[in-house]
């Protein structure tokens, strides 16, 4: 219980920083969004700033699934929750890892303009989808995380720079080394570069 209401200290403490800092950001490159994307691009950093968040449990191991997999789940969705589900996850991990870690793109085997491509289509879909169902709000969110997806890569890219995030290219590949062996040292390397290494209940097992 208590380490349940420390990481919910740390998550609200986590996303006033990090809508400061895309306050900041959105100000300095001249950039307009409304108040819910801001609202949603912090939620974003500060459910990823835990890197277990940003892997999924496969038959190959604990990993970031490729965005192809998260595109052929939400086509073979059987309901709207699912699909929407899916395409949502799709468009967050396309834009934090575009806007974070895009130098980790150069050693793989897509670039970053396969993943502005992706994550842009997934939420130009979910903005239309949510104008039908007629949840205006979250139409205008997507839309502008659509409309906007390179001019927030750069916005996430200063945020990232400006709180420690994205020092590291190889901090994606220092959490498998942590995930794996549960090294110290990979840890504490993590942690200096704002990311927090937390292991869940269900990577545990």
């Amino acid at each position: 219980m208590k380490e349940l209401q420390e990481q919910l200290i740390a998550d609200i403490d986590a996303r006033e920083f990090f809508q400061g800092a895309l306050q900041s950001a959105l100000q300095n490159q001249q950039l307009s969004v409304c108040g819910e994307t801001i609202v949603y691009l912090g939620n974003l950093l500060t459910s990823f700033i835990y890197a277990e968040r940003l892997y999924d449990h496969t038959p190959d191991g604990v990993m970031i699934r490729p965005l192809v997999h998260h595109y052929q789940e939400a086509l073979e969705a059987r309901s709207v929750t699912d699909r929407t589900a899916a395409l949502r996850r799709l468009g967050d991990i396309s834009l934090f890892i575009s806007g974070l870690f895009a130098q980790s793109l150069n050693r793989s085997l897509v670039d970053v303009d396969y993943y502005i491509s992706m994550g842009g289509n997934a939420y130009g879909y979910l903005s239309e989808s949510h104008f039908r169902s007629g949840t205006i709000g979250l139409k205008y969110v997507f839309s502008e995380l659509s409309g906007k997806f390179i001019a927030l890569t750069d916005v996430l890219s200063e945020v990232g720079e400006s709180s420690n995030l994205s020092n590291n290219h190889d901090v994606l590949r220092l959490y498998e080394i942590w995930l794996k062996t549960g090294s110290k040292r990979a840890g504490d390397r993590l942690k200096q570069a704002g990311i927090l290494p937390v292991k869940t209940k269900i990577q545990q097992h």
